[in-house]
């Protein structure tokens, strides 16, 4: 039977050993490509061919979601009419394993003559791709894990590495932050924590539960029955929040054999309860809710209710 296990750990071993000399490419040409995407004014236009332009994907994808305005271009489309995508001030990163990918190295006249800065990352610093660029980035590795060394392994490990060393240097030299990360992925987890606010999940107006301190309990349940919130606050005339009356509050009363058809809100009603502004994160609410304890929130501005929200807003918002 055929030893898949020792088969797979051979190509981790080569793969681990490949990224481990790569460091040495940590060179002086390293950090004048940093330093010149980091100085331009334009965007980053990556190319690859084959395996090449998969990578050159995602270092594409990487780079722009970390504050380095970058997309992918087919370098055989790019001869076809999609060369126009590229403006001067633009950087283009070519990506080729040989150096000699004929697709590439023959848009090179073009982007020479449309004074477009070129850096090149490659396996063969003397390939035609490595003399022709401005900056040469290597990524030769020592063998590719493939036994045939056919099928590009190694080599396409290294370079999605390089691209990732190169995106997060860059990042850190923005002073880029999870806050700008989120305002590119807004239909993430993370975009929801950092960009949602409670004002964008609570309940307001008609949907607000708001009652008087002079309102019977039983008329108080009503509002809380209809609103579906689990609570309703207690206001005075300009609506500000004197206390709030809860589920709980009413087990509490009921424990105690109190008339609900006769007790008026403003004596068996939470006062000081835990409340929170609408520009407050969503995040940041959940957090609130959870050290409290509580499963509703209520909102306010200069001591005046604006809005309300409990734990199943947080959860359909996928904040939780």
């Amino acid at each position: 039977m055929f030893d898949y296990r020792a088969a797979a750990l051979e190509v981790l071993n080569t793969e681990i050993a490949a990224l481990q000399q790569l460091d040495q490419y940590i060179d002086q040409q390293f950090i004048n490509a940093c330093e010149m995407i980091l100085a331009n004014q334009g965007k980053v236009v990556v190319m690859g061919i084959g395996k090449s332009g998969h990578i050159g994907n995602k270092i594409a994808a990487t780079l722009a979601s970390t504050g380095t305005s970058a997309f992918f271009v087919h370098p055989g489309e790019a001869a076809h009419g999609d060369l126009g995508m590229i403006a001067p001030g633009d950087i283009v990163l070519a990506i080729s394993n040989s150096g000699e990918s004929h697709e590439i190295l023959s848009l090179f006249p073009v982007l020479k003559r449309l004074n477009i800065k070129i850096i090149s990352m490659t396996g063969n610093p003397e390939s035609n791709m490595g003399k022709l660029s401005d900056i040469h980035l290597s990524i030769t590795v020592a063998k590719e894990a493939c036994p045939l060394g056919l099928a590009p392994t190694s080599s396409t490990t290294a370079t999605l590495v390089m691209g990732d060393a190169l995106a997060v240097s860059l990042l850190q030299a923005r002073g880029f932050t999870a806050e700008d990360f989120a305002l590119s992925h807004p239909g993430g987890a993370l975009g929801r924590k950092l960009l949602l606010k409670l004002s964008d999940i609570m309940h307001t107006g008609d949907d607000l539960p708001m009652v008087s301190p002079n309102t019977v309990v039983r008329e108080a349940l009503l509002v809380i029955s209809q609103k579906g919130l689990g609570m309703t606050t207690v206001v005075d005339e300009a609506q500000n929040l004197v206390g709030i009356f809860t589920d709980g509050d009413l087990r509490r009363i009921l424990d105690k054999r109190v008339d609900i058809h006769s007790a008026v809100i403003k004596d068996v009603m939470t006062t000081n309860p835990t409340i929170a502004h609408p520009e407050m994160l969503a995040a940041e609410g959940l957090n609130l809710m959870q050290s409290k304890r509580i499963n509703g929130l209520v909102l306010c501005e200069q001591g005046r209710v604006v809005g309300a929200l409990n734990m199943h807003d947080l959860l359909r918002a996928g904040v939780m």
